[in-house]
Order: C-alpha cells, then sequence, then structure tokens
C-alpha cells in the first residue's frame, strides 16, 4: 500500500471511530461528524484548550466545536450530557430576534413600527413624545431610551409597566441592556402572529434544525419571556450558529432572509471602545459584536453561542460562570490558534488525547473547609 492510501485509509478510520463514539440523541438530526484534523483543526490545540477552560473557569458545562459545518470536537463536564437540555439565559435573545426576523420577512410587521401601535390598550393616556418615537428596531438594539430597565411584577401587565416607564433619553441614541425590551419583541410577535415565540418559532426554525421539545418560560399573560427562559441542548445552540453561519440557509432551503442575518450581526449600535473587552464591539439585533471578526449569543454565567465567519465556525459553551470574560479569553488565546486554512496531516494520537481528554471531563466539588 502506498503512503498516502495508507493516510487516507487512516484518517477514514480515525473519522468512522468518531461518529461510532459520539453521544447521538436517539431519533435526532444530528450534524454530522468529522476528525478535528480533516476540518483543519489541532486536536492538540483543542485538547489544551479544553484543559484549560477546565482549570481556568468555574464551571463549565459543555463544549462544542463546529468546523466546515461538522463538529469535530464536543465534551460535557459530568453530571451534565448530551441528553439534558440546558438554561440559555439571555443568550434566548438571539433566538427572539431571530422570531421577529422571520415575522418581517412575512410581512407581519417592520423593524420602524412603533411600538405603541401594537399596544393602544396599554398606552399611557398621554405618551410623551419619546415614547412615542420608540420603534421596534430601538427594541432590537437595546437602545429604547431608558435610563434604567423596567421592572416587571405581578401587580400589572408587563406590557403596561414597560410602555409607563420613563424615556428620558432619544430612543436610538443611548444604548442600555434592557431584557424588558426584549420581552417586548415577544409580546408584539404574538400581537401580529397570535402566536407565542415558542409556538412560531417551532415550524419555522426549531423542527428544520431538528432541536426537539424545546421549552420556553411566559409571562403571567402567557407570551413567552423572550429575553431569557429558553432550554435547549448545547448542540442545538451549535446549530443555531450554524444555520447564521450559512447565512440562513439550512439543507438547501432559505430559512431565514441572509439580508436579516446581516442586518442582525453587524454593529448597530456602539456600546463602548475598549479594544480588549468582547462587551464593548458593538451590538446588533440581540446579538452581540467580539473581537477577532466574531458575533455571538451569549446568556449569564456563560452560555455562549460564537460565530466565527472568518474560520468558518461556530462554538458552544454552556457553563456556570461569574467571569465571561475570562471564558472568552481562553477561547480566543488557547482555541484560536487550532484553525488552519487546509486539511492536517492525520494524527491518530492526538486524536486519542483529545477523545480521552473529552470523555473524562467532570465538574469539580468543592471541599468543606
Amino acid at each position: 500500500m502506498k503512503p498516502q492510501d495508507l493516510q487516507r485509509l487512516l484518517a477514514i478510520l480515525g473519522t468512522v471511530l468518531i461518529v461510532l463514539t459520539v453521544p447521538l440523541r436517539v431519533g435526532a438530526t444530528a450534524l454530522p461528524r468529522s476528525s478535528p484534523e480533516a476540518q483543519g483543526v489541532s486536536s492538540s490545540v483543542i485538547r489544551a484548550f479544553v484543559e484549560a477552560a477546565d482549570r481556568q473557569i468555574n464551571t463549565m458545562h459543555s463544549f462544542m466545536l463546529v468546523r466546515h459545518g461538522q463538529v469535530v470536537a464536543e465534551g460535557w463536564w459530568k453530571p451534565e450530557s448530551a441528553e439534558k437540555k440546558h438554561v440559555m439565559h439571555s443568550l434566548s435573545k438571539s433566538f427572539n430576534s431571530t422570531a421577529i426576523g422571520l415575522a418581517v420577512a412575512e410581512g407581519k410587521l417592520s423593524i420602524d413600527d412603533p411600538v405603541l401601535k401594537f399596544f393602544p390598550e396599554h398606552a399611557p393616556s398621554e405618551p410623551s413624545p419619546k415614547l412615542s418615537a420608540m420603534r421596534v428596531r430601538d427594541l432590537l438594539t437595546m437602545s429604547t431610551g431608558h435610563e434604567i430597565e423596567a421592572k416587571f411584577s405581578t401587580n400589572a401587565p408587563w406590557v403596561e409597566t414597560f410602555l409607563a416607564h420613563p424615556v428620558p433619553h432619544k430612543p436610538g441614541s443611548h444604548f442600555l441592556y434592557n431584557t424588558p425590551g426584549s420581552h417586548m419583541l415577544s409580546a408584539i410577535l404574538r400581537k401580529v402572529t397570535g402566536e407565542t415565540v415558542l409556538d412560531y418559532l417551532k415550524p419555522r426554525l426549531f423542527e428544520p434544525l431538528g432541536i426537539e421539545d424545546p421549552s420556553w418560560s411566559t409571562s403571567p399573560q402567557g407570551n413567552t419571556l423572550g429575553g431569557w427562559g429558553l432550554f435547549i441542548r448545547t448542540e442545538d445552540i451549535a446549530k443555531f450558529g450554524q444555520l447564521y453561519l450559512q447565512k440562513g440557509q439550512w439543507n438547501g432551503k432559505q430559512l431565514l432572509p441572509s439580508a436579516w442575518v446581516n442586518q442582525a450581526t453587524s454593529k448597530q449600535v456602539s456600546n463602548g471602545s475598549d479594544p480588549i473587552k468582547d462587551w464593548d464591539q458593538g451590538y446588533g439585533f440581540q446579538f452581540w459584536r467580539c473581537r477577532h471578526g466574531a458575533y455571538r449569543g451569549d446568556g449569564a454565567n456563560g452560555q455562549f453561542c460564537i460565530i466565527l465567519p472568518e474560520q468558518d465556525a461556530v462554538i458552544a459553551i454552556t457553563a456556570d460562570t461569574r467571569d465571561m470574560q475570562a471564558e472568552l479569553n481562553v477561547v480566543w488565546d488557547k482555541l484560536l490558534p487550532a484553525f488552519h486554512s487546509k486539511p492536517l496531516k492525520t494524527n491518530p494520537v492526538e486524536e486519542a488525547k483529545l477523545k480521552k481528554t473529552l470523555q473524562s471531563l467532570e465538574v469539580k466539588v468543592s471541599k468543606p473547609n
């Protein structure tokens, strides 16, 4: 056998081994699997990233890396597992804004519609000029004009509370991370479609991507929370990121207009100027811009869907950490060097080491003093 033929055979066997050992869900529409080197990613560098994340981040729950549409590495810190749905916290916002993008494509609303248009029954008797000027676009970009967030309670309908909240700044001119504003997007979608965001997305997003039985909590008024409360699995996060990486295409169909993807993930408003902070790189439509030409959806305590167009890659992470910038720093410092423009030479030894590391991950239990 010629050396090049042996190398091809080893690459095929390595890929088959990975496919046979990944934790696929029965009946699930899984992403395809591949060896890291076959997709131009270094197994040894991935392993160095996983070990660094395990050592430096308290506490990692899961990690999945997709390159050229193929899952090349995945691991769960026991007792987490591939089957277990995980809370997304504010990563829910990116799914929520996707629902708005789909509704815009269907002609249900425009991002330049005034917010008050949808809720005349909840509007103040004399709306301020700035409240009247607030548009759907301003909800999407966290630039509603509020100085502080409205506080929802069970004492009044949430939409009414939001519309009664003071708007001291001109909408579109002042960035304020605003989860109640994200909930308003959910309430608007229900107004124009008659469906909750969860029900609306099932046939349009979740089912085509093979995201099974997602759950999403609701407000006392029955609206999907929108800004938080979604529960899905790690691979579901990766699929969502891959959809955006593919400009809204999935299995040959355009699920989401590419123009919306471009608009939602580009810098719409400024939110700071520190070049080393990933929360200062600009904000789109419920997506954050990142360093290194990337963008992301993220949620409290370290939930990440990171899309890297320059590397044709998606990184999905779930965690329970209080330092999300440190979590991203490990990605940039340790994982970014793993990517190469061409397939790498098959490396069964390093692939085996990576596999062993990924299978041995476990949440560290703090010992009592």
